[in-house]
């Protein structure tokens, strides 16, 4: 995997909703702190209930948030992408991780150290209301999940599922209803609540009506507005 540059960093940095409020110099105090590693397909970031002293940023690939349920099958919270950061619960309050994250494809991370952060945030107010808000948009995420696992349809939840995933992974469109989400069918049945055959049936259904399409660990969105519709008329 290529290392992304500090110019790249700082780019990524900018371009963010939370960091492209910073002033260069601001931006420029992170990086000289912060940490860049890689992680293989598969490789464990950090377990849940480990200490968390950090906030991470995807440079590039794509990490699985998760935990164990009771059972001992996997609940999936959510996959960030290249563009995406994880771990502000443990930067904000240094306690210990409230689920796992795991590498879907091989990924380069940038770790942001809360004994550096903080002061940022002392100074600057502004920074502090819009890291509220991202825990904000978190809370309201988890919540229609567990709403959406308690009463929805396991179709609208993979269609739901899938459109999330495509805002989150700040894609560039090549067309305005298309857009590619790297996830298997098996990761995105533990991501609904479902299991991969009942995901795949939907999916296969999707396809011939030229909604989707689907690749190897990877589902191309191919029509937006359709898959919008069906949320909208309850029924996929």
């Amino acid at each position: 995997m290529t290392g992304a540059s500090r110019e790249d960093q700082a780019r990524l940095l900018k371009s963010h909703f939370l960091f492209g409020k910073l002033r260069d110099e601001d931006i420029a105090e992170l990086l000289a702190h912060s940490r860049t590693v890689s992680f293989r397909a598969g490789e464990e970031i950090f377990a849940k209930e480990d200490a968390g002293q950090s906030m991470i940023a995807v440079l590039q690939g794509s990490v699985r948030i998760s935990a164990p349920s009771p059972t001992g099958s996997e609940i999936v919270f959510n996959i960030i992408n290249a563009g995406g950061i994880f771990g502000e619960i443990a930067l904000l309050d240094g306690g210990s991780r409230t689920a796992g994250a795991k590498a879907l494809i091989d990924c380069e991370l940038m770790i942001l150290y809360r004994r550096d952060f903080m002061p940022l945030l002392a100074r600057r107010a502004d920074i502090c209301i819009v890291l509220l808000e991202v825990l904000c948009t978190r809370l309201r995420q988890t919540s229609q999940q567990v709403e959406d696992l308690s009463f929805g349809d396991i179709g609208l939840r993979v269609a739901k599922a899938l459109l999330g995933l495509a805002q989150n992974a700040h894609v560039q469109l090549t067309e305005p209803t298309s857009a590619v989400v790297r996830i298997t069918q098996q990761e995105l049945g533990n991501l609904v609540g479902g299991t991969r055959e009942s995901v795949n049936r939907y999916l296969q259904s999707w396809q011939r009506a030229g909604f989707v399409k689907l690749g190897k660990s990877m589902i191309s969105i191919c029509d937006r507005t359709a898959l919008e519709q069906l949320i909208l008329n309850g029924s996929a």
